[in-house]
C-alpha cells in the first residue's frame, strides 16, 4: 500500500518460511524455515534500460555480507545471479521489474529484489550441487545474514549510484566471478554455446569465446566446467 501510494523506497520484506517460493522462469522453490527469503523494494531506482545492473550490485552485496559473517573468501559469483561456494549452490537473486499505479494515478516503475540464502537447509535431488552456511560450519541465523545483506546492499548501491557507476560494479563482478577464463556451456532456447567463459560486457552479457568468435549472451543456463554451478 505505502509503494502504491509513492511513499516507499528502499524498503526491505522477509519471511521466515514461503509457501510459493519462485525461482527464475517461473519455477518453484522449496523455501523451508531456517533460511533467509527476503525482497528489496526499490522505487525507480534508473532507466528500465539499466535495471538488469541491479543484480550484479546485489550479487556483489550479497558476497560482502557473507564474507564479512564468515571470514571467509570462497564465495564465488554465477552469472547472472548465484552465490556458489566450491561450486555449490548456496544463494540466488531474482529480479522483477513492475509498473505500480499510485494514489494519483502516475504509473511508477519499480524494481523487486528477490534474495535467497540456504542458511539451514538447501534443497537435495537438483540436477547441480547445493550447500548451506550449516553445512559448511558456519553458525549463524537468518536475521545476521540479513543485517550484513542490509548494510551491504547500501554500500554497494552508493557505489553504482543510480547506473552512473556501472563500471566499478562490473570490474569488482569480474573479479568475484566463477569460472572466468574457463570452459563454459550455455544452453539457450535454440542451441547451446560452448567456449572459454571472458567475463561480461558493459551491458552485463556474458561472453564467451567459441571457434566461431566471441558470443554475447542476454539470458542462459549456465554450466561451469563441465558441471552444473
Amino acid at each position: 500500500m505505502a509503494a502504491r501510494a509513492g511513499d516507499a523506497d528502499r524498503v526491505w520484506f522477509t519471511s521466515d518460511e514461503q509457501t510459493g517460493g519462485r525461482g527464475r522462469h517461473g519455477r518453484s522453490w522449496a523455501s523451508p524455515k531456517g533460511n533467509l527469503y527476503s525482497t528489496l523494494f526499490l522505487s525507480d531506482p534508473c532507466r528500465p534500460h539499466f535495471a538488469p545492473q541491479l543484480g550484479f550490485v546485489a550479487g556483489l552485496a550479497l558476497r560482502d555480507s557473507l564474507r564479512r559473517l564468515t571470514g571467509d573468501d570462497r564465495f564465488r559469483l554465477k552469472w547472472p545471479n548465484d552465490v556458489l561456494v566450491d561450486g555449490a549452490k548456496l544463494a540466488g537473486i531474482l529480479l522483477e521489474g513492475v509498473t505500480l499505479l499510485t494514489r494519483s494515478h502516475h504509473a511508477s516503475p519499480a524494481v523487486l529484489i528477490g534474495v535467497g540464502v540456504n542458511v539451514k537447509h538447501h534443497p537435495a535431488n537438483l540436477p547441480y550441487a547445493a550447500t548451506d552456511l550449516a553445512e559448511l560450519g558456519w553458525e549463524c541465523d537468518a536475521n545476521d545474514v540479513f543485517a550484513a545483506l542490509t548494510d551491504a546492499f547500501a554500500s554497494r548501491l552508493e557505489q553504482w549510484d543510480c547506473a552512473r557507476d556501472f563500471a566499478s560494479i562490473r570490474a569488482d563482478w569480474i573479479d568475484a566471478a566463477a569460472g572466468v577464463g574457463g570452459p563454459v556451456s550455455v544452453s539457450l532456447p535454440d542451441r547451446t554455446v560452448t567456449g572459454t567463459y571472458t567475463g561480461i560486457d558493459e551491458d552485463g552479457r556474458l561472453l564467451v569465446v567459441t571457434d566461431a568468435g566471441e558470443q554475447i549472451i542476454d539470458a542462459g543456463e549456465v554450466m561451469l566446467r563441465g558441471k552444473a554451478a
